[in-house]
């Protein structure tokens, strides 16, 4: 049973998402916030597996909310839930480590697997969601173009991308790869430049596109 933590403003749609999880005999909701303050504390104290989560909420929106859950160094993945009229929050979301993004008119079994996928160390990212996310990216940025053939990442330069695409920083690969961060930053500036783009976020998006990490 995947322990969630259901964070939502809208009550409607946490009843909604809570009652139909609780028919699948695989997911419970243990907890629910209406933003994103009180989700650190929820987390200490709840300790899900996998925190659902809304971009657009008052006080504290889900941007924001992961930065606050970077800062306090918790790292309970993150599943966005979304109508998708935020396209810089979910570009900006994925620098600080979410690690799946589904529209809220998603299916109940697709759901249920993203939960589990999530839980069990992975990552779940809808087709439909890293395409059109790559077309904001391109229609705002003259210089992303798809490489037509792309020099091959090793086994490492993968394994780092893989961390990249989770928001770790240069320092916190450096520490989970028990190399110098002077190291990192030069692979981290290999895999930028055989990818041909210019910053984390395009490089995660042309990732998952190409299917190099999941």
């Amino acid at each position: 049973m995947h322990k969630v933590l259901l964070v939502d403003d809208q009550k409607l749609i946490r009843d909604g998402i809570k009652s139909l999880l609780g028919f699948c005999g695989k997911v419970e909701v243990v907890g629910e916030c209406a933003d994103g303050s009180s989700v650190v504390v929820a987390c200490q104290q709840l300790s899900p597996d996998v925190i659902l989560l809304d971009l657009s909420m008052p006080v504290m929106n889900g941007v924001q909310t992961l930065a606050a859950l970077k800062q306090a160094e918790i790292s309970v993945p993150v599943l966005i839930l979304t109508t998708f009229d935020e396209h810089e929050l979910v570009l900006k979301s994925i620098t600080l480590g979410a690690r799946g993004f589904l529209l809220k008119d998603v299916s109940l079994e697709t759901l249920v697997e993203a939960i589990a996928a999530l839980a069990s160390g992975g990552s779940w990212f809808a087709p439909n969601i890293t395409e059109r996310l790559l077309g904001t990216v391109r229609n705002s940025s003259s210089d992303f173009t798809m490489p037509s053939q792309l020099e091959p990442l090793s086994d490492k330069e993968l394994e780092i991308l893989q961390l990249m695409a989770a928001g770790y920083s240069n320092k916190e690969i450096a520490a989970a790869l028990f190399k110098s961060e002077g190291t990192v930053k030069n692979q981290c500036s290999a895999i930028l430049s055989k990818l041909g783009v210019r910053d984390r976020t395009r490089a995660v998006l042309l990732a998952l596109e190409l299917g190099l990490i999941n």
